[in-house]
């Protein structure tokens, strides 16, 4: 990896960390907890269309980390991380298959993200009734996963080629 390369990544890492600070300042109460925009997911739609894979997911673990350790807790870092493994993973077989748009692809990151975290809640909590949050994390994740991919999909056009080797 060129010291170019490493600078980019670092720098996307730093914006992936600035907006999940502001996006823990950004009060949103719609009466489901966990509801949030996923400002951060910027960067990591963003990532997925102009880094590598490896590269995309380490800036979206260390986002996690980073933000886990300092705005939050070990219990945010695990909702957290099954979240963003979750996200990733669809995002990128999504894309893969070339069939969906950065739009679509963000709205299934969105969903799964809203998934991962709901399987880790009934896994911890050991109890299935969370499963009735499902609709509304749908619904929230879908507009979330929308608004991410058209601002994602803004950057990667703009930014096209800037963070080739």
């Amino acid at each position: 990896m060129t010291t170019k390369k490493m600078v980019q990544i670092g720098m996307l890492v730093a914006v992936a960390f600035v907006l999940g600070y502001v996006e823990a300042l950004i009060p949103i109460s719609l009466g489901v907890p966990g509801v949030k925009l996923g400002l951060p997911n910027l960067v990591v739609v963003l990532c997925l269309y102009e880094c590598t894979l490896s590269q995309t997911v380490g800036v979206s673990l260390a986002r996690v980390v980073l933000t886990g350790l300092t705005f939050g807790n070990l219990s945010m870092m695990l909702y957290s991380l099954a979240g963003s493994v979750l996200s990733l993973a669809a995002m990128f077989l999504l894309k893969k298959t070339g069939k969906f748009s950065v739009y679509g692809v963000s709205i299934a990151g969105g969903v799964s993200h809203n998934i991962g975290q709901i399987l880790v809640a009934m896994t911890v909590l050991q109890t299935g009734l969370l499963v009735y949050y499902f609709p509304f994390l749908l619904a929230a994740g879908c507009l979330a996963g929308a608004a991410i991919g058209v601002a994602g999909g803004m950057l990667a056009k703009r930014l096209h080629g800037v963070f080739g080797e």
